[in-house]
């Protein structure tokens, strides 16, 4: 007999770990399941090594407020990004009050976020950009400076025998953190399964089909013995990283035709040695490499992992044909299909520079890769620094009425129209804006609940549906009691 349950959650990542406790939250009477494949949570893009851990607030990232052709800067993106992750930090906090997740330290850590760059034109657009968001309630505390000696105290591997006459500048805030999302993932699960909620790792779905009824037929594998399953499900929640388009392909929702996917992996240079590490207590990013995807800014940082610190730099661009880590060789082939052939073919002829990007990073030896380092830390040398295997990160590409096809940076929600089915493609900033992305879920599939669970979610997020930006006593209140709560300091 098939098992019927009100709401399946597919991988294992923070997505799916946020999702299921905020349905938990609001509906303790549901049932929930959810799938992973691989033998635990948290192994694929949510695993700290497979991804950055910067708490994305736009304080250093410069791609989230690119200089316009006439030169105006706009902080919009920024601003909204801010907000987002404050979102995701009041959700900890609760959680944390509530002792659902353990000590802040185990998976959050303050880590000032910086950006560094060189060259005449990129001071001015630096000096530029900290100028327009001094003002902002939410980047209150960023500080600016071409002080060689005070860069050299935020962040002394920078400046250590730095070229005389360079010009360079560098911000500060010192309110940004490190996250340890493969951390927070695995807590999150294992509250839902001392909840109730079945976590069922070692299990792939295969396919998805919608019923007569409105609901859908999720049919999974046991990899343990390739054992057959399935389950009947009201709500089916696709968080399976790149994967989520296949899936979402086998679901036959229109929603998802004319949307691919471009898989780039990455590289991390890293050093535990403790003379490095202490020397370097921040996330410092720069501009990125002409023809780079935002995802592949080079920054260099502080992370901190089991409670041991580390630095790490990169990204360095990788290719597979795997949309995971632990993928297929051939899911770049699958996933074609008459409806989004010819928008990938356009992103293709439309974007040489990223082609070239890609080749250049392939043929990077370990001495060239620490050369880029060198950019950060003139004084690096090569035995100190390590290479290791980041994740996979599927670059969503889709269909556009003018162009014929586009390259889509950042995450998208993909939904069936009657809401019984969703999920999410994209990268960064990802993970630390997974509470406001899965609230627009909540809003989008469960339209006839949601108005009844406002109260509860103000409840976990105080000041949901609210802007702080606009109100600079509202945006002071909720970071300093976060903080406060999440143990973080300026």
């Amino acid at each position: 007999m098939t098992e019927t349950v009100d709401v399946v959650l597919i991988g294992g990542g923070i997505m799916s770990a946020t999702l299921g406790t905020l349905l938990h939250e609001l509906q303790p009477d549901w049932k929930i399941v959810a799938y992973e494949r691989l033998g635990d949570v948290a192994e694929e893009s949510s695993n700290p090594w497979n991804n950055a851990g910067t708490g994305h607030a736009a304080l250093c990232e410069l791609n989230y407020m690119p200089q316009g052709k006439d030169g105006s800067l706009d902080p919009a993106k920024a601003i909204s990004i801010n907000e987002q992750f404050q979102q995701s930090r009041e959700f900890w906090s609760t959680l944390v009050g509530r002792g659902i997740l353990d000590g802040p330290s185990t998976f959050i850590n303050s880590v000032p976020h910086m950006t560094f760059v060189r060259g005449e034109k990129d001071v001015a657009f630096l000096k530029a950009r900290y100028e327009v968001l001094k003002d902002q309630p939410l980047f209150e505390g960023i500080e600016y400076s071409e002080d060689s000696r005070v860069i050299n105290r935020w962040a002394p591997l920078l400046m250590q025998k730095r070229r005389k006459g360079e010009p360079f500048a560098a911000t500060r805030v010192p309110s940004g953190t490190d996250v340890d999302f493969g951390s927070l993932t695995h807590q999150l699960f294992d509250h839902l399964a001392e909840s109730g909620v079945q976590v069922r790792t070692d299990h792939e779905v295969r396919n998805l089909k919608r019923q007569d009824d409105g609901s859908w037929l999720v049919k999974y594998r046991h990899v343990i013995g390739r054992t057959p399953g399935e389950v009947k499900a009201r709500f089916v929640f696709v968080g399976a990283g790149g994967w989520a388009l296949k899936l979402l392909q086998k679901s036959g929702i229109p929603e998802i035709k004319g949307y691919g996917v471009f898989p780039i992996g990455g590289q991390w240079l890293k050093t535990t040695d403790p003379k490095l590490v202490a020397q370097h207590q921040a996330k410092v990013y720069s501009q990125a490499a002409i023809g780079a995807p935002p995802m592949s800014v080079p920054h260099l940082d502080t992370r901190v992992v089991d409670g041991e610190k580390s630095l790490m730099f990169g990204p360095f661009a990788t290719f597979s044909p795997k949309f995971l880590k632990h993928g297929s060789m051939l899911d770049i082939l699958t996933q074609v299909r008459p409806h989004n052939l010819w928008p990938m073919l356009r992103v293709a002829f439309a974007n040489p520079d990223l082609i070239t990007y890609l080749i250049s990073e392939l043929v990077k030896s370990h001495g060239k890769k620490v050369d880029n380092l060198r950019t950060f830390v003139p004084t690096a040398r090569d035995e100190d620094w390590e290479l290791i295997q980041a994740g996979q990160r599927a670059q969503v590409m889709k269909k556009d009425p003018e162009k014929g096809g586009i390259l889509q940076f950042g995450t998208e929600v993909v939904a069936a129209e009657d809401g019984t089915i969703a999920g999410l493609l994209g990268a960064s900033p990802g993970a630390s804006t997974a509470v406001p992305i899965m609230l627009g879920l909540l809003k989008r599939c469960f339209p006839e609940h949601y108005a009844g669970w406002e109260p509860k979610l103000k409840g976990l997020i105080p000041t949901m549906g609210r802007r702080l930006n606009d109100d600079a006593a509202a945006a002071e209140k909720s970071m300093s009691e976060t903080a406060s709560v999440l143990s973080l300091t300026a």
